[in-house]
């Protein structure tokens, strides 16, 4: 993968705590930024497609194989007394 270098402006103290938690995690806090990013990537994008797909379902319908057609009549699925 090519990798690209930024710059960053983070406030002291969240820097600070930043490097605390990849030092206690044995990582670089490149490391430690570069996954932060990944995970909220892969959480945005997954969001995405999951909502695509379901609009998709909500348009097109599921197919239950009747062809559009009721083949059974609501009074035989629910019993009446």
């Amino acid at each position: 993968m090519e990798k690209k270098n930024v710059t960053l402006s983070l406030p002291k103290l969240l820097l600070k705590k930043a490097k605390m938690i990849a030092a206690s995690e044995d990582k670089s806090l490149s490391e430690f930024l570069r996954e932060s990013l990944e995970k909220k990537v892969r959480e945005a994008t997954g969001y995405q497609k999951a909502k695509t797909r379901q609009s998709k379902l909500i348009k097109e319908g599921i197919d239950l194989g009747t062809k559009g057609k009721m083949v059974i009549k609501r009074e035989d699925t629910h019993e009446r007394r």
